[in-house]
């Protein structure tokens, strides 16, 4: 099993009062992965795609600092037309956040989800893990 990694730069917008990365930029950092991820010039889904669902947990406080934090995207599920990310937001010996987000493609010159295509398909198999399913990714 593959995994994407994405090297995430911090801002000193996202810290809040105390510091800390906010909670909410954590969605953006997740949507930063997935992007990185999704769209690249040899295997994208330019046909679109949307959230359908979020599940996120905070492990522990991330505070500013000038190096980068890591995100480990993994496929957890396809499905004829959804499939599941999961996400560690991490150091090497730290973990921030556990996250997994449900993904629909989407036809928007149609305006209607779309089922996943053979080549999407494949590309996502690359990165997939049965083993690790959503809830186990944020559970552990």
């Amino acid at each position: 099993m593959a995994r994407h990694v994405y090297a995430c730069p911090l801002r000193w917008a996202d810290m809040d009062a105390y510091g800390h990365v906010n909670n909410v930029v954590f969605l953006r950092y997740l949507e930063e992965a997935r992007i990185d991820f999704l769209f690249r010039p040899d295997k994208d889904f330019q046909q679109g795609s949307v959230v359908a669902r979020h599940e996120i947990d905070y492990k522990r406080q991330l505070v500013h600092r000038h190096r980068p934090v890591d995100i480990e995207m993994w496929v957890t599920e396809v499905r004829a037309a959804s499939f599941t990310l999961a996400y560690e937001v991490k150091d090497d010996d730290q973990v921030y956040v556990r996250a997994s987000t449900v993904i629909v493609p989407f036809d928007f010159e149609a305006q209607r989800p779309r089922r996943i295509t053979a080549e999407e398909r494949e590309f996502l198999d690359e990165y997939r893990d049965d083993a690790d399913d959503a809830a186990g990714a944020l559970a552990a």
